[in-house]
This record gives C-alpha cells, sequence and structure tokens, in this order.
C-alpha cells in the first residue's frame, strides 16, 4: 500500500503551526485540509481529551458561524491529538485562513459559559470538557502562530 501523505511529514522537525496537509479535487471543486498543529509532536505532551474535545465544539461552532461558514466543510481533533484539521472549499494557503484561526482562536480563549452543543442530548461524550485547558492550548497556540507563522512542512 503506498504511504498517506500525512506519514510522509517529519513529525520529529514538525513544530506548532497552520500547514497545508493536502488538496484534493474532484471536477471543478478543490478542497483544502488544514494541519492546525496546535502542539509539537513527539516533543510536548498531547493535547488532553477533554481539552481537546472543547476546542472542538467551540472551534466548529465558530467557524460554522463565521463570515466564511459556506466554505468550511469540516473541523476536528486528530487522533494523535497533536491538532485538528480544517477543511475548507477552495484552493487555498495558510495565509488565506490565517485570520479566521487566529479570530478562533480568540473566540475560544474569550469564551464564558457553557460549552456550545455539551448535553446528552447533543454531544455522545458531553460531559468529558475542560474549557480552561482549551484556552490554555489555544493561547498557546495562538502565540506560537503570532510569533512564527510555520505554514511549510519542513
Amino acid at each position: 500500500m503506498e504511504k498517506i501523505e500525512s506519514f510522509k511529514i517529519d513529525h520529529l522537525k514538525l513544530e506548532s503551526g497552520l500547514y497545508v496537509s493536502r488538496k484534493d479535487r474532484n471536477d471543478n471543486i478543490c478542497i483544502t485540509t488544514f494541519d492546525l498543529r496546535i502542539t509539537a509532536p513527539n516533543k510536548e505532551p498531547v493535547i488532553d481529551m477533554p481539552a481537546l474535545h472543547s476546542i472542538e465544539h467551540l472551534a466548529a461552532t465558530y467557524l460554522r458561524n463565521s463570515t466564511q461558514k459556506d466554505d468550511v466543510v469540516y473541523f476536528g481533533p486528530m487522533g494523535c491529538r497533536t491538532g485538528c484539521y480544517l477543511l475548507m472549499f477552495g484552493d487555498l494557503e495558510s495565509e488565506d485562513v490565517y485570520p479566521l484561526v487566529l479570530d478562533m482562536c480568540d473566540f475560544i480563549i474569550n469564551f464564558e459559559g457553557e460549552i456550545p452543543g455539551a448535553s446528552a442530548s447533543e454531544c455522545g461524550n458531553y460531559s468529558e470538557q475542560n474549557l480552561n485547558m482549551a484556552k490554555y492550548y489555544i493561547k498557546k497556540y495562538k502565540a506560537s502562530l503570532e510569533k512564527d507563522k510555520n505554514f511549510k512542512y519542513n
């Protein structure tokens, strides 16, 4: 079997960043997958599940209500728990979504109250949430994006 693209990235060199993971085309439609790498793989601890779950709920809610909501296909966590994937319609680059991702970070950092979708009728694991830790990881991620702007895999 062919090795998938994400396994070809050297995760020993990968840092926190906003990367184009892949572009999929079908007829005239392009979907760009962004790798929102929140922690450095194999160097930093992975994101704990309650925090990652809260990031997922808050980011998906923000993105699907943003001015670019019609371009958002999907937002969700990586299995390795070092970040999330954002899929968007269009042949895009990291620079194209950078302002949206920063605004998403601000939404999470400043969020107060009940996490959207965190009830038994709305989520299969509603009680596993941690807003404070979600804010911690996203503050760290935003600071990294603003400082380094890692947009290209090494």
